[in-house]
């Protein structure tokens, strides 16, 4: 099934504004009941992985947001690309690991494909190793 682009904008600027909010079950109620999730990583942390449910985002994002420390977190959005069903998020995050204290900074592209106005993948493309390595996982 193919997704019209203006429909693709609209759910992505949904998910960033409910990522924002810090909104797990906002974000969550986005995406299709099956769906093809990827956050590469260390096997030491523990939000990182596949997810195939929609009932397995919200418990990422609160997983993941647990481990960084409050209100240091900033993340710049430098490019917003649509064609179809297919989103992809250039942005730049840096949080701070709050177990370590450590800060980092990693360059991400995030590629969203929308099918019938739902999110059905979400793939995370980052620095891990400069995750990891904040968090003594590496």
């Amino acid at each position: 099934m193919t997704t019209d682009t203006q429909t693709s904008r609209t759910v992505a600027e949904k998910f960033l504004e409910r990522l924002g909010q810090q909104d797990p079950d906002g974000i969550q109620e986005l995406f299709s009941e099956e769906i093809d999730w990827h956050v590469p990583g260390s096997d030491a942390l523990p939000w990182t992985g596949r997810r195939t449910r929609q009932e397995e985002v919200a418990p990422y994002f609160t997983t993941m947001w647990q481990h960084f420390a409050h209100g240091q977190s900033k993340v710049v959005l430098e490019r917003f690309i649509v064609d179809g069903g297919d989103v992809v998020l250039l942005a730049a995050f840096t949080h701070t690991a709050a177990p370590t204290g450590k800060e980092f900074t990693t360059p991400v592209a995030l590629h969203l494909a929308i099918e019938d106005g739902r999110i059905v993948r979400m793939h995370l493309y980052e620095d891990t190793l400069a995750v990891a390595e904040a968090f003594d996982a590496a």
